[in-house]
C-alpha cells in the first residue's frame, strides 16, 4: 500500500490515503482522524510521521486540531461528532466494577496506549486525571495503584 522506497514521503502518502476516505464520506466533518497510536500501528510508522500526517492534513485544510482531545475532519469550529467515552472514565468504571482491586496497579502508559489506541500525552492526562479524582494514587518508581472506595469520587464507590 506505501511505497516505503518511493520519492513521496510516507506521510504524504498516509495523508493522502485519509484524504480520500474524507473524499469518499468514509471520514465526515466532525470526525477524529485517527489517533498517531492508530495510525503507527495501522501503517508501520514512526510517532514523529504520524505526527506530520496530521500537520500536513491540517496544511491541506482537511483537519484541525484541538489541543488535548485530537485531530477532526474539517475546519476548526465545526461541530464534532459526539465524543467517545473518555479514557480515563472507562479505567474509572473498571475500578468501580472491581475489575482492577484497590492498591492494584492500574495498567501502565504502553499498556493504556495499545488497549485504547492513544497518544503517550493521552494517557498520562488520563492517570492524571484519575488521581485527581481519587480513583488512584501514584508511588514513586512503583507504579499507580487503586485508591481505596473511601478516596473514590461519591465515597464508597457510589
Amino acid at each position: 500500500m506505501l511505497d516505503r522506497d518511493g520519492p513521496i514521503p510516507i506521510y504524504k502518502q498516509v495523508a493522502d490515503l485519509i484524504r480520500e476516505q474524507i473524499e469518499r464520506g468514509d471520514l465526515r466533518a466532525g470526525d477524529p482522524v485517527p489517533s498517531e497510536a492508530k495510525l503507527e500501528r495501522d501503517y508501520e510508522i514512526a510517532r514523529t510521521t504520524a505526527r506530520r500526517v496530521a500537520r500536513e492534513l491540517r496544511e491541506q485544510g482537511m483537519a484541525y486540531t484541538i489541543q488535548g482531545e485530537g485531530t477532526f475532519v474539517g475546519q476548526p469550529g465545526a461541530p464534532r461528532a459526539p465524543r467517545k467515552v473518555p479514557m480515563y472514565q472507562k479505567i474509572a468504571e473498571r475500578i468501580q466494577r472491581g475489575e482492577i482491586a484497590p492498591n492494584r496497579a492500574i495498567p501502565g502508559e504502553k499498556v493504556m496506549m495499545r488497549e485504547y489506541g492513544v497518544a503517550k500525552v493521552t494517557a498520562r492526562q488520563a492517570v492524571a486525571h484519575l488521581r485527581e479524582e481519587g480513583w488512584v494514587f501514584t508511588v514513586p518508581y512503583r507504579g499507580t495503584y487503586v485508591a481505596s472506595p473511601d478516596k473514590w469520587p461519591g465515597g464508597k464507590g457510589s
